[in-house]
C-alpha cells in the first residue's frame, strides 16, 4: 500500500481483496503488516464494537517485541499518543469531551469569517501569475494557516508551527520537525494560561476537564494533524472533480457540497486509518485476525461496497464512512466541511476561468498507506490584480472585517547573525497584513 501502483489506482486494489473476503493481508510500509477491512458492515463492525477491538497502540505485538523499526515511516501515524484518537475507555471519554466542547464553541458565521481573508491572501499570492499549484499554493496551506488563527497563534509560534507541520506531512526531518512542534505548542500553551483568548487552546485549557500541559499539547497535535492533512486532500479532491466536470458544469450542474459529498463516498481524503487492535484473536466473516494485529479500516474501500449501491447513487450524507462511526466518528465533520466549503467558493469566486493545466490522467496521486491526495494541482486562468486582500481593510469600509492581532508570545532567543534579517513566514506575513 506504500507503492505508486497502489496510489494511482487504490480501488483496483480494493476490489480484488473483497472479491477474496471481507479483509485482507496488506504492508502498510516495508516490514509493517496489518490486515486492512474493505467490507461496509465488517468496518462497522469494528469501528463500533469497543469490547473486541482497542485503538490502543500500546497493544500492537509488533512494535513491542522490536519488530518495528523506530524509524519506520508508518510510525507517526500509528504510535501511541495520550490523546482521544489513541485512547479507550474513561480516560478517551474525559478527552474527548475536552474537545468536543471545544470545538462546539465554533460556529460557521466565524469559521466562514476567518477562511475568507486567509483566502484572498493566498489567492493574492499567485492571482497575477495566470498559473498555480492549487495544491501546494492553496489547499496545503489555507488550512495551515486557519488552524493558527483558530489555536490563537501569535506570529513567531504561528510560523513555527506552519514550518513544522509542512515538514511532517512531507515526510522532511520529522524528527526534528517533532520536536519543534512540540516545543511551540508548550510555548502557546504557556501563554494560553497567562493570557486567555477566544481560541480553541484557550477553550481547551479551561475545560473542565483540568487537562495537563502534556495532554493538552497532545489534544492540539492531534486536531492540526486530524485537521490539515484531510482538509488539504478534502479541497483537492473536490477541486479536480468540478475542474474536470468543466466550468459549464460548474456553475448548472454539480455544485460543491455535491463535490464535496462525492469525494467522500468515492475518494475520501483520509482513505485508510483509523487502526484497532483486536484484544483477542478474531473471526471477522471468515478472516482470522490475531490479537494486538493492526486492523486497518479501509474508508475508501468501505463506500465502494457493491452492497451500497443504492446509497452511493444518492450519494446519501448519512450512509459513508469517510467521518468514521462509533465512539471514535469525526468530532470535527461539520466545521471541517463548512471549511472546504467556503474555501473552494472563494477560489472559484475570484478565478471564475479556472481550468486545469493538465490533462486528469496526468496529474500524479501521492503514495501513502493512509491519505488518498493528489501531489499537485496546476491550474491556469486569467490573470487578475492581488487586490483581494486590500479589499478586506479597514480602508474598504464597513464591510471589511480585520483580525484582531492575537497576543504577543514572549521574545525569542535572537537567531544567530547572518547577515540579513530574518525572512518572515507565512503566519507573520498575514497578521502583518491584517493589523488594526
Amino acid at each position: 500500500m506504500h507503492g505508486h501502483d497502489f496510489a494511482a489506482d487504490p480501488h483496483s486494489a480494493y476490489d480484488a481483496m473483497r472479491a477474496a473476503g471481507p479483509a485482507a493481508p496488506v504492508e502498510l510500509a516495508p516490514g509493517v503488516e496489518a490486515t486492512l477491512v474493505v467490507d461496509y458492515q465488517a468496518a462497522r463492525t469494528v469501528l463500533q464494537n469497543t469490547t473486541s477491538f482497542s485503538r490502543d497502540p500500546r497493544r500492537w505485538k509488533a512494535l513491542n517485541e522490536g519488530r518495528i523499526a523506530l524509524d519506520n515511516p508508518v510510525l507517526p501515524m500509528m504510535a501511541y499518543r495520550p490523546n482521544c484518537l489513541f485512547t479507550d475507555g474513561s480516560f478517551h471519554l474525559r478527552l474527548r469531551k475536552a474537545v468536543t466542547d471545544s470545538l462546539d464553541r465554533l460556529n460557521i458565521g466565524r469559521i466562514r469569517r476567518d477562511v475568507e481573508p486567509i483566502a484572498a491572501f493566498l489567492i493574492d499570492r499567485f492571482s497575477e501569475r495566470g498559473r498555480a499549484d492549487l495544491l501546494n499554493d492553496y489547499a496545503k496551506l489555507l488550512p495551515l494557516l486557519l488552524f493558527n488563527r483558530l489555536f490563537g497563534c501569535p506570529a513567531g509560534i504561528g510560523d513555527r508551527l506552519t514550518s513544522s507541520m509542512s515538514a511532517i506531512f512531507d515526510g522532511r526531518d520529522a524528527l526534528k520537525a517533532n520536536e519543534e512542534l512540540t516545543a511551540c505548542l508548550m510555548e502557546l500553551i504557556a501563554l494560553k494560561r497567562r493570557e486567555p483568548g477566544d481560541d480553541v487552546t484557550s477553550w481547551l485549557i479551561q475545560h473542565p476537564a483540568g487537562l495537563t500541559d502534556e495532554e493538552l499539547k497532545d489534544q492540539l497535535v492531534m486536531l492540526m494533524g486530524a485537521g490539515v492533512e484531510p482538509e488539504r486532500n478534502l479541497i483537492g479532491n473536490a477541486l479536480l472533480l468540478l475542474l474536470t466536470r468543466g466550468s459549464s458544469t460548474r456553475g448548472a450542474g454539480m455544485l460543491i457540497e455535491e463535490a464535496l459529498d462525492h469525494v467522500l463516498w468515492n475518494n475520501p481524503p483520509i482513505a485508510n486509518y483509523a487502526t484497532h487492535y483486536p484484544v483477542h484473536d478474531v473471526d471477522l466473516g471468515g478472516v482470522h485476525v490475531e490479537a494486538g494485529t493492526p486492523l486497518v479500516i479501509s474508508f475508501g474501500g468501505a463506500n465502494n461496497d457493491p452492497s451500497l449501491r443504492t446509497a452511493r447513487q444518492s450519494l446519501s450524507k448519512g450512509g459513508h464512512l469517510a467521518w468514521g462511526t462509533g465512539p471514535h466518528a469525526c468530532p470535527a465533520k461539520s466545521p471541517a466541511t463548512v471549511i472546504a466549503l467556503a474555501a473552494i467558493e472563494a477560489v472559484l469566486n475570484a478565478l471564475p476561468d479556472l481550468a486545469l493545466d493538465v490533462p486528469a490522467e496526468q496529474l500524479h496521486w501521492r503514495p501513502g498507506p493512509f491519505h488518498r491526495a493528489l501531489a499537485e494541482l496546476p491550474v491556469r486562468f486569467t490573470p487578475t490584480p492581488g487586490t483581494r486582500v486590500a479589499a478586506l481593510q479597514p480602508a474598504a469600509g464597513p464591510a471589511a472585517r480585520p483580525l484582531p492581532e492575537p497576543p504577543r508570545a514572549p521574545a525569542a532567543p535572537a537567531a544567530r547573525d547572518t547577515g540579513r534579517a530574518a525572512k518572515k513566514g507565512f503566519w507573520s506575513t498575514f497578521l502583518d497584513i491584517f493589523r488594526v
